[in-house]
């Protein structure tokens, strides 16, 4: 068992949508947290910039870029516990720039498994996505359910899982990969459904999407953010992949009619083409088996869809100018 209140962590990704969560998570349990960031001229450090100031005070900020391998050396120097979260993650984006996805996600997590050995980390945490099943074959979906690459994301996701295990195997790295099933809460980006949803209907009076068809299992942050910690601090989550889902999946229509409820209007919901995946590239279905997470690090989702997409709905009511309703993220 490790105890993180006596390591100091890194995290990557921390700018982002789940790494800002964890690193708020992280800094209120007491632990000594380095949060790198996506270095930019502008010195913006995405979603660490919402955090409460007392928040933001206690982290050591790395800025760097994942690709550079000379720079993660120095970035994981001085740290017990990785916690591996940067990534390029638009699915529709990955089908316009796929090499932008090889580089970053597949040879970025090389640079940060490297980065581990070499400064003797005591635990990489490697995060891993529901997309790299593919549309299900049976359902729910364990861990032992063959991997598809159905699009270039997907693809490179499992390339970087299969390195973070070969490192674990060929080296002795303790690797634990995290596979989350579709996260959603506060400060997530109009690139995911959800907030797109939310979003048109509280300024739109039509909502377009792509296929309403698809099933999905949805996590609130908070829950996902717990997976991460759990899995951190088991000693038998080491060379181990573990889902981490509610185990229940909805479509995208019934999704709209829960959150329209929620926020109380009637809205239009309409197709747009463009927002349409390819047809073979299409995951159909991905239901959550987390009974693993369960058995290994007693993981266990927490609060129920409808209260988390009320908080989420509350949120972006207060959070909406940040938002261009009227354009598709791709």
């Amino acid at each position: 068992m490790i105890n993180l209140k006596s390591k100091k962590v890194l995290v990557t990704g921390a700018g982002g949508f789940i790494g800002s969560n964890l690193v708020e998570e992280l800094v209120k349990s007491g632990v000594r947290v380095k949060a790198l960031v996506h270095y930019n001229s502008s010195n913006d450090w995405g979603n660490i910039e919402a955090l409460p100031k007392p928040i933001r005070d206690e982290l050591e900020i790395f800025a760097g870029d994942i690709r550079d391998a000379f720079a993660m050396q120095q970035c994981v120097k001085g740290c017990s516990v990785v916690f591996h979260l940067a990534a390029l993650i638009g699915i529709p984006y990955s089908y316009v720039a796929p090499e932008a996805y090889v580089d970053t996600n597949i040879k970025g997590t090389l640079n940060m498994l490297q980065a581990a050995l070499a400064n003797n980390v005591e635990k990489f945490v490697q995060t891993s996505t529901s997309e790299t099943y593919g549309t299900a074959i049976y359902t729910p979906i364990d861990e032992k359910h063959p991997l598809q690459g159905q699009s270039p994301y997907s693809a490179s996701k499992i390339g970087a899982d299969k390195i973070a295990e070969s490192y674990h195997l060929s080296f002795g790295l303790p690797v634990a990969t995290i596979r989350p099933f579709n996260t959603y809460g506060i400060r997530q980006s109009a690139r995911a459904v959800i907030p797109t949803i939310i979003a048109q209907a509280l300024t739109k009076d039509k909502i377009k999407l792509g296929s309403l068809t698809p099933v999905r299992d949805l996590t609130f942050v908070k829950d996902t953010v717990r997976g991460f910690i759990k899995i951190a601090e088991a000693d038998s989550s080491v060379g181990e992949v573990i889902n981490i889902g509610s185990g229940f999946g909805i479509t995208i229509k019934e999704l709209v009619d829960k959150i329209l409820a929620i926020v109380g209007q009637q809205v239009e919901v309409v197709c747009d083409e463009a927002r349409v995946r390819p047809e073979k590239s299409e995951v159909r279905q991905l239901i959550a088996d987390n009974r693993k997470a369960g058995k290994l690090v007693g993981w266990q989702p927490g609060l129920s869809l409808e209260a988390g997409l009320g908080q989420t709905v509350e949120w972006l009511r207060e959070n909406i100018k940040s938002y261009k309703a009227d354009l598709y993220n791709v």
